[in-house]
């Protein structure tokens, strides 16, 4: 199974976008251009490729990756440094130097708007156009927004996560629930028949709806109510597209109809963490679980008591006719714009995110979602019958991501604490908490500029 990024760092990597937005501000673009490279891809060289992949079978799958990469190109030796993380990678992106990276690979999709924008990545669009190869129908929709900014192609997906539904199939059926719910109305009606209390807590709760549960973030409640974010002049527009209100909506609903936001934070803290096997959909705690693909390995791997289910995550009812869509994101890979080495570092790119074969052989050695449209329906996949329903969210062309902005992923965290403060009763005034919400993101994408 794939050991994901843990809460922890993860809280912590997206705590670092606003200073890695500083720290890339001052990057120039000292490298050599996409369409300036002038190094021979058919000379010996040898390149260096730094990703953030750590645990034992994440590395030798990688390893995997580039020895299938020199066999196809003998003349290019590649030297991998691993569990790199997004802070080491950013320094090494503005300092350049003969031990900095040719090549990168980052968890944090949220950074593409400022990698891009700064040229701290180079623009990958004009070597996909001498290769040939069409971004718009090489990889799923959301990965091919995920990987651009402005029209500046600065990284490609290399393999993809994709968010659905985790259920107790024993609990549903002692609930009387005969299927999955399909929309947000019953989502909410199938919580509550699976919510049993006992005294002051639960026995088994439906779900954990709480933006501090596992996974359970603004953006991935947003992801099925495919919000805009943004117009076309670059302005917020939360506070005006009806999607994200009624987001909110559901998601504070559920707090108040499951116990409320004290007795479910009480609740939380009681339970097992994200990454162990005391997860609370894992023990039987929490009946249904709002996760990524990589949770149906580790659920599979705590042996619980009961059978699991999978399906996409419920749709608001007005867009029924979408359901089966889901939020994407994933790894991204990219060139660093201080290489000499960027036509051989091309290669590399474009053999690890765009050759069939190698991105199948890497999603089946770490179990994440194929990032190409041929590879999610290569018969060479190996996976669980369940996990399926991961490979059809992600090319699903209704399933959706969170847009590449100038400074990051800032924007996020003032959506998410506007969520923390509304559920919480902090902010009671929902449409007021939207505009100043909006207005605030406004102001830190100009300061940003």
């Amino acid at each position: 199974m794939p050991t994901r990024i843990s809460e922890v760092v993860r809280k912590a990597a997206f705590a670092l976008t606003a200073s890695t937005v500083l720290l890339l501000s001052t990057t120039a673009c000292t490298g050599q251009s996409a369409t300036g490279s002038d190094d021979d891809a058919s000379k010996e060289t040898t390149l260096t490729f730094w990703h953030a992949w750590s645990a034992p079978n994440e590395v030798k799958a990688v390893k995997s990756l580039i020895a299938g990469f020199e066999k196809a190109h003998p003349n290019i030796q590649v030297n991998v440094v691993g569990n790199m993380t997004d802070d080491k990678i950013n320094q090494a992106l503005r300092a350049g130097g003969t031990k900095a990276p040719d090549v990168i690979s980052s968890f944090t999709t949220n950074n593409v708007g400022k990698f891009c924008s700064s040229g701290a990545l180079v623009d990958l669009n004009p070597y996909f156009e001498k290769a040939d190869i069409d971004p718009s129908t090489t990889f799923p929709k959301a990965m091919n927004e995920y990987t651009q900014f402005d029209g500046n192609r600065c990284a490609a997906p290399l393999l993809g996560d994709a968010y659905g539904l985790y259920y107790n199939k024993t609990a549903f059926e002692k609930a009387g629930i005969t299927a999955p719910p399909k929309t947000w109305s019953e989502f909410a009606a199938d919580a509550e028949k699976l919510t049993i209390t006992q005294g002051n807590t639960f026995k088994q709760l439906g779900f954990m709806p709480n933006y501090h549960g596992w996974e359970t973030t603004t953006e991935h409640y947003l992801g099925q109510f495919s919000p805009t974010y943004f117009d076309t002049a670059g302005k917020s527009t939360i506070a005006t597209d009806p999607a994200v209100a009624s987001a909110f909506t559901v998601q504070k609903k559920l707090v108040d109809d499951l116990g409320g936001f004290k007795k479910l934070e009480t609740f939380r803290s009681t339970l097992g963490d994200e990454w162990g096997p005391k997860h609370p959909f894992q023990t039987g705690q929490v009946a249904m679980q709002l996760d990524g693909e990589w949770r149906l390995g580790m659920a599979l791997d705590a042996k619980p008591d009961f059978e699991i289910g999978v399906a996409p995550l419920p749709v608001p009812d007005d867009q029924a006719a979408q359901y089966g869509k889901g939020y994407i994101t994933g790894t991204i890979a990219g060139i660093a714009a201080t290489s000499k080495k960027q036509n051989a570092a091309w290669e590399l790119v474009k053999y690890m995110t765009t050759d069939t074969d190698a991105v199948v052989a890497f999603s089946n050695a770490i179990h994440n979602v194929p990032s190409t449209l041929a590879a999610l329906k290569s018969p060479d996949l190996k996976y669980d019958a369940r996990f399926k329903t991961f490979l059809d969210i992600a090319a699903n062309p209704n399933s959706t991501t969170s847009p590449a902005s100038i400074n990051g992923g800032v924007y996020l965290t003032t959506v998410q604490q506007l969520g923390y403060d509304y559920e919480s009763g902090k902010v009671t005034d929902l449409k007021a908490g939207l505009q100043k919400a909006a207005s605030q993101i406004d102001t830190d994408i100009a300061q940003a500029k």
